[in-house]
């Protein structure tokens, strides 16, 4: 008797690694921001507390690649174009913002790399999106 596989579709979520990846790599992300001088007018646009931001990021990121939409249940309406809509961000932030991304994608190194370079490319791109608004 022969039979069909339904495709399968595999989320960026999973491909990552889920949750606990993701928290990883905002985690590595919050600590190179608060560690490194090279991020400090990133750093200085937020506030003192990272514990907020860490949990925002990780329910983001979960939600915008596929995972538990949790974030966007809790944040009707909002996107990250939105949530930033206050902030004067400019390309040099932007810069940082996507640079500790990047170095923080590349030290916690999901398993797949294909899709680690992707996620940062597409973070990047926001980012930049963001400054030139």
């Amino acid at each position: 008797m022969a039979t069909t596989m339904e495709e399968v579709r595999v989320t960026p979520f999973e491909q990552l690694g889920g949750r606990e990846v993701i928290a990883r790599i905002v985690g590595r992300f919050y600590d190179l921001m608060e560690a490194d001088p090279a991020y400090a007018k990133l750093r200085a646009m937020h506030a003192a507390d990272l514990g907020p931001m860490r949990h925002s990021l990780t329910g983001f990121l979960t939600a915008w690649t596929g995972g538990p939409k949790d974030w966007f249940n809790e944040n009707p309406g909002k996107c990250m174009m939105s949530a930033h809509s206050g902030i004067a961000i400019d390309p040099e932030s932007a810069q940082q913002w996507a640079g500790a991304m990047k170095r923080a994608v590349a030290d916690v190194a999901p398993d797949d790399q294909k899709i680690a370079d992707l996620f940062a490319e597409r973070l990047s791109q926001i980012a930049e999106a963001m400054a030139g608004r």
